[in-house]
C-alpha cells in the first residue's frame, strides 16, 4: 500500500480511498486540483493495485490495518476528513467503527455497501472475477468486453454516465493496469462481500455523510440508516459515484459537509 500526497501541509488532511479495482489516479486525479484549495490532500493506492510495488491485494481487514498503521504513524492517529468512493466507503466505515484512529468528517461517497455471507461472497468471485480481471486489465476479448459492459449498463441508458464510469475503472487505458494480478482483484472483490462494516457505526466527535444517489434506489438509503447511527445523508438525483464525475461540484459538496460541526 502507498499513500500519495499532494498540497499544503498546513491544510486539514483528507483521505481519499479508491473504489472497487480502481487505480488512484483514475479514480481521483481529475478532482487533485481543486480539492488541494481546501485539504493537503492523501490518497490511497492499495497493495496490489499500484504499479510501484510488487503487492497482492490480500483482504480489506488486512489493508484497514496498514491504513491505520499509517494514520497513527504519520498523522498522530487522526484525520479530519476521509472518503470513500464505492468500495472505498467499506474502508471509512470501517476505520470509523473499529475506533483505533479518528476521522472528524468520514465521507461515504453512494456506496451500495453490499455484504453476503461468505460462500455466496465466492460464488459472486466466481462470477465476476474472470470477468472483471481481463476487463481491468486491457486483456479482455471483444466478447467480454460486451457482456461486461452490459453488465455495467444496468440500470442507465446514459452514455456520458457509462464512459464516465469506465473512466474512473481506468478502461480509457490512461493507466497501464495489466500489472494488476487474477489475485488482488479476486481478494478484493470477495472480501468487500463478506467483510461485515458494522450497524449503528458512530464515534464521538465523528459526522457520518453519505452522499446518496437516488436514482440507485430507495434501498440503499434503508441501508445507510442501518449501518451508521444519525448519518448526515445528503441527497442527490444521481446515479452511483455520478457526483464525483464533476470535481467542481463534487469538491464543493466536501467542502459544505466539513463545515458542519461534529457534536
Amino acid at each position: 500500500m502507498k499513500i500519495y500526497k499532494f498540497g499544503d501541509q498546513s491544510k486539514p488532511v483528507i483521505m481519499l480511498f479508491p473504489g472497487t479495482c480502481c487505480h488512484w489516479k483514475t479514480n481521483f486525479g481529475h478532482v487533485l486540483e481543486s480539492l488541494q484549495r481546501y485539504f493537503y490532500t492523501m490518497v490511497v493506492s492499495y497493495s496490489g493495485f499500484d504499479e510501484t510495488e510488487n503487492s497482492t491485494f490480500i483482504s480489506e481487514l488486512d489493508e484497514v490495518e496498514k491504513v491505520e498503521q499509517y494514520i497513527k504513524k504519520e498523522l498522530d492517529g487522526s484525520v479530519f476528513a476521509a472518503y470513500g468512493c464505492s468500495l472505498g466507503g467499506s474502508f471509512v466505515s470501517l476505520l470509523v467503527s473499529r475506533h483505533n484512529v479518528h476521522i472528524t468528517h468520514a465521507i461515504i461517497g453512494s456506496s451500495d455497501m453490499d455484504q453476503a455471507p461468505k460462500w455466496l461472497a465466492k460464488l459472486e468471485t466466481a462470477i465476476m472475477a474472470p470477468l472483471l480481471y481481463p476487463f481491468i486489465t486491457g486483456k479482455e476479448s471483444a466478447f467480454l468486453r460486451k457482456v461486461f459492459e452490459k453488465k455495467m449498463s444496468q440500470g442507465t441508458d446514459n452514455t456520458e454516465y457509462m464512459n464516465n464510469l469506465m473512466h474512473m475503472i481506468g478502461y480509457n487505458g490512461e493507466v497501464d493496469l495489466s500489472f494488476i494480478s487474477k489475485e488482488s482483484i479476486k481478494n478484493q472483490f470477495c472480501t468487500d462481500l463478506y467483510t461485515k462494516v458494522g450497524e449503528h457505526i458512530k464515534a464521538d466527535g465523528t459526522i457520518i455523510h453519505v452522499f446518496y444517489a437516488k436514482k440507485m434506489g430507495e434501498k440503499y438509503r434503508d441501508r445507510y440508516l442501518k449501518h451508521f447511527a444519525n448519518p448526515d445523508i445528503c441527497e442527490y438525483n444521481l446515479n452511483h459515484e455520478e457526483l464525483l464525475f464533476d470535481a467542481d461540484r463534487w469538491t464543493e459538496a466536501i467542502c459544505e459537509a466539513c463545515a458542519k460541526i461534529p457534536s
